[in-house]
């Protein structure tokens, strides 16, 4: 039995929620929703390394390199927050076979957006990114969408992670962890990202109507 005959109902579930959103963002960007994928202007080396950096953080790594899935967020971005069940389920189902690749994209318009980011980037370097990761999107309906600064709650996170907060605090404030996020922003405007999340597979960008589109992608990307 295919991949794609084994999905599971839990990522079509899930990846509903967001349909409609990621619709929505390509009809304002001017695509059409009649192909799956599209491509800025960048091409070659330039856009396979802005796409995927030296030090971009992957959850998962397929050792043929056949098929690479990378995710544009923005962790207080609702619709990734509903997106984010369907990535684990195919992380889960794709287990070996895809590289799953997270970059930054805190959006101008969510007021945490970018502090989550810092503090999800200074967990990175005591080797906890993909649990600050997950605590963002399970925590996220307590501190998003509001115009005050959560730096105490995501430090508050940090400890319960069993992180040195000392280190966590310096690395959180320090204008690098910064400088890198704004590098996955640069990265992710030039391959033609206005919003989250937004996903690309070896190089194009989706424009997924459905489940079923995101997973004939991988499967085809992996024939």
């Amino acid at each position: 039995m295919s991949t794609n005959a084994r999905i599971s109902i839990g990522i079509a579930a899930a990846f509903v929620l967001v349909a409609g959103i990621l619709l929505a963002v390509n009809a304002a960007n001017g695509s059409g929703s009649s192909t799956s994928t599209t491509s800025s202007n960048t091409t070659g080396t330039d856009r396979h390394e802005r796409l995927v950096r030296s030090d971009s953080h992957k959850l998962d790594v397929a050792a043929d390199g056949k098929a690479t899935f990378v995710e544009f967020l923005d962790f207080e971005c609702e619709s990734c927050r509903a997106a984010f069940p369907a990535v684990e389920q195919l992380r889960k189902d794709y287990a070996g076979k895809v590289t799953f690749v997270v970059r930054y994209f805190p959006l101008p318009g969510h007021f945490n957006a970018e502090r989550a980011a810092r503090a999800v980037e200074a967990a990175s370097g005591q080797g906890k990114f993909e649990q600050m990761y997950r605590k963002m999107y399970e925590t996220q309906a307590e501190w998003g969408e509001q115009q005050v600064a959560a730096d105490d709650r995501f430090r508050g996170f940090a400890k319960d992670l069993g992180l040195d907060l000392a280190a966590w605090d310096k690395a959180y404030n320090d204008p690098a962890t910064l400088e890198r996020i704004k590098r996955d922003v640069a990265d992710g405007e030039a391959l033609g990202v206005t919003g989250t999340p937004t996903f690309f597979l070896n190089g194009e960008k989706l424009q997924p109507e459905s489940a079923q589109d995101l997973i004939a992608s991988i499967d085809a990307a992996l024939e």
